[in-house]
C-alpha cells in the first residue's frame, strides 16, 4: 500500500476512534443523568440533526450566519494586516493606535455587543462583533511576522534598491504567511464564537444564534446541541478552506524565491 494512503487511512481511523470514544462518554453521562431536558442522548440529537438539515429553512439560516461570519472575519483580517503595516512603518500611528487595540483585546465581547446594539441594527451586529474580535489577532500576528522578517534580506534589497512593492511581495509576504495561518486559525474561532453570541443577543432574522435562543426558550435541548454541532462543522470546514488557499499561495511564492 502507498505510504501516503496508509498514513491517511490511519489518521481517519484514529479520528473515528476518538469520535466514538467521546460519543460513548456522552451516552454514558446522558443515561446517568436520565433527563432529556438537561442532556439528551446522542441518538436523539442525531435524529433531530437529520430532521433539521433536510429543510430549506436550515440552509437559509446556515448561509445567512456563514455570510455574516465571513464578512466580519475577512474585514477583521484585512483591517488588522493594514494596521500592522501602517504601525510598523509609522511610529506616530503606532503610538496613537496601540492603546485602542489593547482596549479591544481586553474588553469582554458581551460589553461590545450591548454597546453596539444602541448604534447598529441587529442584522449587522454579528458582522461588526466578528470584525472587532478578529482585528487584534490579525494585527498582532502580522506585526510579529514583519518584526521577524530576515533583516539581512531586507538590507540586501535596500542595497540593490529593490522597489518597495517587490520587497513586500518577495520578502515580507513569505515571512508573514506562517503567522497569517496562525491568525486564521485563532481568528476564525473567535469570529464564530463572538458572531454567534451576537446573534443570540441581537436575535436577527435567519440566524443560528436566534435558533439557539429559541431552542433555549422552548426547552429544546436536542436542537441546542444540533445547532452547536452545525457551528463546529461549519467552522472546521471554513478554516480548512481558507488555510488551503493560503498554503497554496505560500507554495506559489516560497520565501527563497529570487528578488
Amino acid at each position: 500500500m502507498n505510504p501516503q494512503i496508509k498514513e491517511k487511512a490511519l489518521s481517519v481511523l484514529k479520528g473515528l476512534v476518538v469520535l466514538f470514544f467521546w460519543l460513548a462518554v456522552w451516552a454514558v453521562i446522558a443515561h446517568a443523568v436520565n433527563k432529556e431536558l438537561i442532556l439528551p442522548v446522542p441518538l436523539e440529537v442525531a435524529k433531530r440533526f437529520f430532521v433539521i438539515i433536510f429543510t430549506l429553512e436550515f440552509w437559509q439560516i446556515a448561509f445567512a450566519s456563514l455570510l455574516r461570519i465571513i464578512i466580519g472575519f475577512v474585514g477583521g483580517m484585512l483591517a488588522g494586516i493594514l494596521l500592522a503595516v501602517l504601525m510598523n512603518s509609522n511610529k506616530f500611528a503606532a503610538a496613537l493606535l496601540a492603546p485602542l487595540i489593547k482596549v479591544v483585546r481586553a474588553t469582554p465581547v458581551v460589553s461590545f455587543i450591548i454597546l453596539a446594539l444602541v448604534w447598529i441594527v441587529s442584522n449587522s451586529l454579528p458582522v461588526f462583533i466578528s470584525f472587532l474580535m478578529v482585528l487584534p489577532v490579525a494585527w498582532a500576528n502580522t506585526l510579529s511576522g514583519i518584526e521577524n522578517t530576515d533583516r539581512q534580506l531586507l538590507e540586501m534589497a535596500s542595497l540593490y534598491k529593490v522597489k518597495k512593492l517587490r520587497i513586500w511581495r518577495k520578502i515580507y509576504f513569505p515571512s508573514i504567511q506562517p503567522y497569517l495561518l496562525a491568525a486564521v486559525s485563532s481568528g476564525l474561532g473567535l469570529a464564530w464564537k463572538s458572531g454567534i453570541t451576537a446573534e443570540v443577543i441581537a436575535a436577527p432574522r435567519m440566524a443560528i444564534g436566534s435558533e439557539l435562543q429559541a431552542a433555549k426558550v422552548y426547552l429544546e435541548s436536542a436542537d441546542t446541541f444540533v445547532w452547536t454541532i452545525v457551528v463546529v462543522i461549519m467552522s472546521i470546514i471554513l478554516e480548512k478552506i481558507i488555510t488551503a488557499l493560503i498554503s497554496r499561495r505560500q507554495a506559489k511564492y516560497p520565501a527563497e524565491e529570487k528578488l
